[in-house]
């Protein structure tokens, strides 16, 4: 059975199977087109650049045998921005340098295999399989074929914790809960964990809930009681369960 670990101050976790994989989700290259609109502006090219070291730094910490990503990698939904042309082959070559690279496609990937350099490992956005654990993005519901699985892990909702009275309010997060499995496979009976990976991007943050825009995922649409859950810091600490989930997504 994989073992699952979270990687300390970092939005990663490591699946350590009969291999050792690395995983992350929305990385979002280019996002800076959409956040000069709303006149916040950074470095140009400083965050590829940061997204790669920062990447590469847990790649060498970690040695893995590869990097799954789990979606988003672009930011840019139905095109390919003139940035995400020069920088999302660049994040590729780099990663790739170091271990092997898996890409689960995501809502914003459209077009992205024309992107994508050759010897990356791009499949289905339905996600994969490891044992029992269901790998995907998170903005589409998993096929029935997957229903043997016990647990899932996703991105796409990009987790924040609210709290204006909190020293953590707008802080990315970690969310981890249990839920009947019917509610995703109707013909199954049991208890899923589903756990839900923060982005990675460090810029997806806010301190204002009704600024913050998340991704809605039918997954967590389709969850109807929660028997439990945890909020996670990304350092590790334990700061809620299932009664204050409506403030992280």
């Amino acid at each position: 059975m994989p073992q699952i670990r979270i990687i300390p101050s970092k939005p990663a976790l490591i699946l350590q199977g009969n291999e050792k994989n690395l995983i992350i989700t929305d990385v979002h290259i280019g996002f800076e087109n959409s956040m000069a609109s709303n006149e916040i502006f950074i470095g140009k090219n400083s965050s590829i650049n940061e997204t790669i070291e920062e990447v590469s730094k847990i790649i060498d910490s970690e040695k893995p045998d590869s990097v799954i990503l789990l979606g988003d990698v672009k930011s840019s939904i139905k095109n390919i921005s003139k940035s995400e042309w020069d920088e999302v082959p660049l994040f590729f070559e780099k990663i790739s340098q170091k271990c092997s690279v898996v890409l689960i496609p995501g809502n914003h990937d459209a077009n992205i295999q024309r992107l994508v350099p050759e010897g990356i490992s791009m499949i289905s956005s339905t996600g994969m399989v490891e044992e029992n654990i269901l790998l995907t993005h998170g903005h589409t519901m998993p096929s029935e074929n997957f229903s043997h699985v016990d647990k899932i892990i996703m991105g796409h909702v990009h987790p924040v914790f609210f709290d204006e009275e909190s020293i953590l309010n707008g802080q990315r997060v970690w969310v981890s809960l249990k839920t009947e499995k019917q509610n995703i496979f109707p013909n199954k009976t049991g208890e899923i964990e589903i756990i839900i990976v923060p982005s990675f991007n460090k810029y997806f943050y806010a301190t204002h809930k009704r600024k913050y825009k998340k991704s809605i995922s039918p997954i967590i649409e389709k969850i109807k009681n929660i028997s439990s859950a945890r909020i996670i810091t990304l350092d590790g600490t334990i700061i809620g369960n299932e009664s204050m989930i409506n403030q992280v997504l």
